[in-house]
């Protein structure tokens, strides 16, 4: 099993570099590999069984992006060939058309999702995310100065029961294309839904997923759902 985690020196916003470490902990027979900024991704060459990018601030998505566009291609057919991809806040907007800043210039993207970015830097959206997924409850968090527009409606993640989705138009939460799940949602995401988390080893092959702290991690889960599910949050 081989797990890429793509620039984690600059991509660790939000506490998502817990993500990895997390499954980690609970896969490791795994190997886990971490590809800076300055090398050629693992994936270029070799099977790999999940590529994880986690969030970044804007500066850094013009440098992921000329980083990633040679590999275009590559990735469109990693994601054709239901290779596993998880990327978290902002990160996806890297593999959109273009990403349009406040006044007006755009910045091109990698170009595998037709769907664009646009950015507020005046104004953070901070929310809470309910939703489902393969009749797993995911609860999350939003905090983001962007927000991505365009059509989902055939790869959304999940619908949202509470908060929004790749807008404050939309309750259509993020991309999923075969094995290709892009989220907004930060926590991070593995640690505060580890059904979730069980979801993803058993798409990567592992017949009993095992999680560490499962208990606690389970209690927690249990009572945020519980928090999410009672809040006046739509």
């Amino acid at each position: 099993m081989k797990i890429e985690v793509l620039f984690p020196e600059f991509c660790n916003l939000y506490g998502d570099t817990q993500n990895m470490r997390y499954l980690k902990q609970c896969m490791p027979e795994a190997e886990f590999i971490e590809t800076s900024l300055a090398e050629e991704p693992v994936f270029a060459k070799e099977k790999v069984d999940l590529i994880y990018l986690g969030p970044m601030k804007e500066r850094t998505q013009e440098k992921v992006i000329k980083k990633l566009l040679p590999y275009k291609e590559r990735i469109q057919e990693l994601i054709e060939n239901n290779t596993i991809f998880l990327f978290t806040g902002n990160a996806l907007e890297v593999l959109g058309e273009y990403i349009e800043n406040e006044d007006g210039s755009k910045i091109e993207a990698v170009g595998i999702f037709d769907v664009h970015a646009k950015r507020d830097m005046l104004n953070r959206y901070n929310g809470m995310v309910l939703g489902e997924v393969e009749n797993i409850e995911i609860v999350g968090f939003k905090a983001t100065f962007s927000f991505l527009y365009g059509n989902n409606e055939d790869k959304y993640f999940f619908e949202t029961q509470k908060g929004i989705g790749l807008n404050k138009e939309s309750k259509l939460e993020g991309i999923r294309k075969n094995n290709f799940i892009g989220t907004y949602i930060i926590g991070p995401i593995l640690i505060i839904n580890p059904l979730f988390t069980k979801y993803l080893m058993k798409l990567m092959g592992v017949e009993n997923p095992e999680l560490k702290f499962e208990k606690i991690a389970m209690e927690a889960y249990e009572a945020r759902l519980a928090e999410f599910k009672s809040s006046k949050v739509q």
